[in-house]
This record gives structure tokens, C-alpha cells and sequence, in this order.
């Protein structure tokens, strides 16, 4: 494993318990990590953990609404309680709500700015509190967002979607830059990922038909496909890898940088 080593990390994944974030939290874990899965979705989560935990690693479950600073505070406390420590923050819980923009309602706008912009605002929040020093964790770490390839390319019906993960990007950058000059010792970064056939991301191909862009879903996952160099669709283990890398010491000269994951669609 090497520089890719996670032996000794203690990780808290939001939006862990399935689709990218499950496989982000197995991947940490493979990779040495113990583990945190942050969730709403509690029975979800507990069961993904245990999975996890059955294979030998050391993973738990902890509620976690992004949205809610009480929850976070709570959240990485359980998190250093039960790891003993907290070196990686992944902020991967988001929503996605397809509009087309002469539809578009303001209660989606804002509920997916709450949960993909202040939560990951305030995931990173809680992140430098508990990783700079004088923190109750005080040795640094790692950040990682997931945005989207949505923040680099003009795709229909997901403009409010694109925004927030614009968001996030900019937000991702900003933080670095406080980090380092605060001496916080905490790098962050972000990820682009490519569409995935999650359920968020089966959902979103639905959604286009019904926004009558595509006259079937196999025609909306035809078009992104035609749209990616690579000619295939992302898998949730391509996003969970690079994540892997940005929490290594492999990457540990990389900071406010975000990483294109899409197959070269947003190129």
C-alpha cells in the first residue's frame, strides 16, 4: 500500500451509508482507516457499518443531518469518542433535484443549498475545529467534497444542482487557502465525478425523460455516455480511489485542488 497507507486514520463519511459514500467508507477502510458513517438514513447506515465491521475493519454509525451545526458538533464528538481520533472529513451527502430552469421551485433551491452548500460549509466547519492545533483531534488531516462534473459543464435541467456544486468548488478553494494560512495543518480538496448509476443517479437519467430531453432512459444514458471520452458510464469504486489518494500521504503536497472523475465529460 505504501504512501497510500491509512493505518492509524480515523475517517467520518457523510452520506456513507450507500451509493458513493458506502463505497468511499469501504475504500477508506481497505486502505487501513477506521471508520465513521454520518447518515440520515439511520437503518442504512447502522447496516453498512456492520458490513464493514464483519470484514474486520473498525466502522459505526453515527446520525448526522449536514444540515444541522448541534448534529455535526455531535457527530464528531461520537466520532473521536468511539475512533479516538478524526484525521479525514469526507463531506459526500448532497441531494439532487432536476428542474428545468423555467420550473425551477424555490423550496428545491434551497433545500439543496442547505444540504449541499452549508453542509458542507459546516462539515469543513467542524473539520478544522477538531484537526488544527489545540483541537480535540489537533494533528491536521485531510478534507475532501464531492462535487460534481455538474460544476464544469452546461447539462440541462440540473441548474440549481450545477450551482450548488459550483458551491462547492469555490468553497473547497477558499478553505484550503484558510488552512494553510491559519496553519491549521488540514488539506482540502475536492472531486468531479461523473454521473454514476446510483440511485441518485438513475433517478436524475428518469428525471430528463419526464423533462422530455431523452425518449428513454437508455437514450439519457446513451447521450452522457457519448459525451465521455473513456465511453462508459463512472462506477462508485473510481470516485471512492481518488479519495483514497487525497486522504494519502501520496497527496500531501495537494490542497485547494479539485479532480476531475468523470471520464474526460467535463474536459
Amino acid at each position: 500500500m505504501g504512501q497510500f497507507d491509512l493505518k492509524g486514520r480515523k475517517a467520518l463519511v457523510t452520506g456513507g451509508a450507500r451509493g458513493i459514500g458506502a463505497s468511499i467508507a469501504q475504500a477508506l477502510t481497505e486502505a487501513g482507516a477506521a471508520v465513521m458513517i454520518g447518515d440520515v438514513l439511520a437503518d442504512v447506515g447502522r447496516a453498512t457499518a456492520q458490513r464493514l465491521s464483519s470484514g474486520g475493519a473498525k466502522a459505526g454509525f453515527v446520525p448526522l443531518d449536514v444540515t444541522d451545526d448541534a448534529a455535526w458538533a455531535a457527530a464528531v464528538e461520537t466520532t473521536l469518542k468511539e475512533l479516538g481520533g478524526l484525521d479525514i472529513v469526507v463531506n459526500n451527502a448532497g441531494i439532487e433535484i432536476t428542474s428545468l430552469v423555467v420550473d425551477v421551485q424555490a423550496e428545491d433551491l434551497r433545500r439543496m443549498l442547505d444540504v449541499n452548500v452549508a453542509g458542507t460549509l459546516l462539515g469543513m466547519k467542524h473539520a478544522f475545529r477538531a484537526m488544527r492545533p489545540g483541537g480535540a483531534a489537533g494533528a491536521g488531516g485531510a478534507v475532501v467534497n464531492i462535487a460534481s462534473v455538474a460544476a464544469t459543464i452546461a447539462f440541462p435541467a440540473i441548474a440549481g444542482y450545477s450551482a450548488t456544486k459550483s458551491a462547492v468548488d469555490r468553497a473547497t478553494r477558499v478553505a484550503a487557502m484558510e488552512s494553510g494560512k491559519l496553519g491549521y495543518g488540514v488539506r482540502v480538496n475536492c472531486i468531479y465525478p461523473g454521473l454514476v448509476p446510483t440511485d441518485m443517479g438513475m433517478k436524475l437519467a428518469n428525471d430528463i425523460v419526464a423533462a422530455g430531453l431523452a425518449p428513454s432512459v437508455e437514450a439519457a444514458v446513451g447521450d452522457v455516455i457519448g459525451q465521455t471520452p473513456l465511453g462508459r458510464l463512472g462506477e462508485v469504486g473510481d470516485m471512492a480511489d481518488v479519495v483514497v489518494f487525497l486522504c494519502s500521504d501520496a497527496a500531501r503536497f495537494i490542497t485547494g485542488a479539485g479532480i476531475a472523475v468523470d471520464g474526460g465529460m467535463g474536459m
